[in-house]
């Protein structure tokens, strides 16, 4: 499929919050991401989908400044990722990355209080508007009676909610979110995803609507949360587009090599993805199946045998 352009521009013609031409994002000598044409408009949520190592991630890293761009151009907010001192980026883009490491010794307050670091003075002690951006944050993340506790004594799932009130309490403009949902639980994914759908920024020229791009897997939440989707498939934009026109059985098949049916949520009319197995043409072959009680090896007893001894 062709991306189509004119799916993400900004209304009336606005500078997108990112600009992408001909962008090639990579690590040393390897090419990752290529190629890419794309605006990702201010305000509502863009959702990057595709198979494993297709490039989201690194694209994710392009868009925050951590690689720098083999080939093509990337702006953000007009002007060249490259030209924004890095304070002045950090206030107005926040990262969640895949898997960040919690550092030793740190409460949840003092660990989400790190997102206040763009907006202070070098060694300048937390306003007012810091402890309110920080006690927000938690509370939106349901963390306000964990503000104490150290941070390496939490769940999976606890920790994931304590990074992603970090990203809160930055009040960046634009949030970049890579597989915010992992470790939590499905209701508190759910309340993720609608918080984040919901969020607005309330200074600055773009009042409204935050801009949120992030990285999902789970294809019915995306679908839920997105207003339009950016699919991937070996580094490149395969399609651009509202859920319902990107969530297609032959975009499934070319994608992921999923064959699956596509059908609308009969509450809000959303597309929901039935996966129905391996794509035929292109796929994976089909796992080896495996025995229960496989011939053992030489003088070992069957699996089988093992059991009726220990009865």
């Amino acid at each position: 499929m062709t991306p189509d352009l004119h799916a993400v521009a900004d209304p009336e013609g606005e500078v997108p919050a990112f600009r992408m031409r001909r962008l090639s994002l990579g690590y040393d000598d390897r090419t990752v991401v290529r190629e890419v044409d794309l605006d990702i408009p201010h305000g509502g949520t863009t959702v990057l989908i595709g198979a494993n190592g297709c490039g989201k991630t690194t694209l994710l890293k392009g868009l925050s400044r951590q690689l720098r761009p083999l080939a093509g151009t990337l702006e953000a907010d007009g002007r060249g990722v490259r030209e924004w001192h890095s304070r002045q980026y950090a206030r107005s883009v926040s990262l969640l990355p895949q898997s960040p490491v919690v550092p030793e010794g740190l409460t949840v307050a003092e660990l989400v209080e790190r997102g206040r670091h763009p907006h202070r003075r070098w060694w300048g002690a937390p306003s007012p508007d810091d402890d309110a951006a920080v006690a927000r944050a938690m509370e939106l993340t349901e963390l306000t009676e964990l503000a104490g506790r150290p941070v390496e004594e939490l769940s999976g799932g606890q920790r994931q909610r304590v990074w992603i009130a970090l990203t809160l309490a930055q009040r960046a403009r634009t949030m970049l979110l890579d597989e915010p949902t992992s470790y939590l639980d499905l209701a508190h994914q759910v309340d993720l995803l609608d918080m984040l759908r919901g969020l607005e920024h309330p200074e600055g020229p773009r009042r409204g609507r935050a801009t949120v791009v992030a990285v999902l897997h789970e294809l019915n939440l995306a679908a839920r949360v997105a207003d339009r989707l950016v699919a991937m498939a070996a580094g490149r934009i395969v399609a651009v587009g509202p859920p319902a026109e990107v969530l297609t059985p032959e975009l499934l098949a070319e994608v992921f090599g999923l064959r699956a049916d596509v059908v609308p949520d009969p509450v809000g009319g959303r597309p929901v993805v039935l996966p129905r197995g391996r794509a035929r043409e292109g796929a994976h072959p089909a796992p080896p199946a495996v025995a229960l009680d496989p011939t053992p090896a030489a003088g070992a007893r069957p699996a089988a045998e093992t059991v009726r001894n220990l009865s």
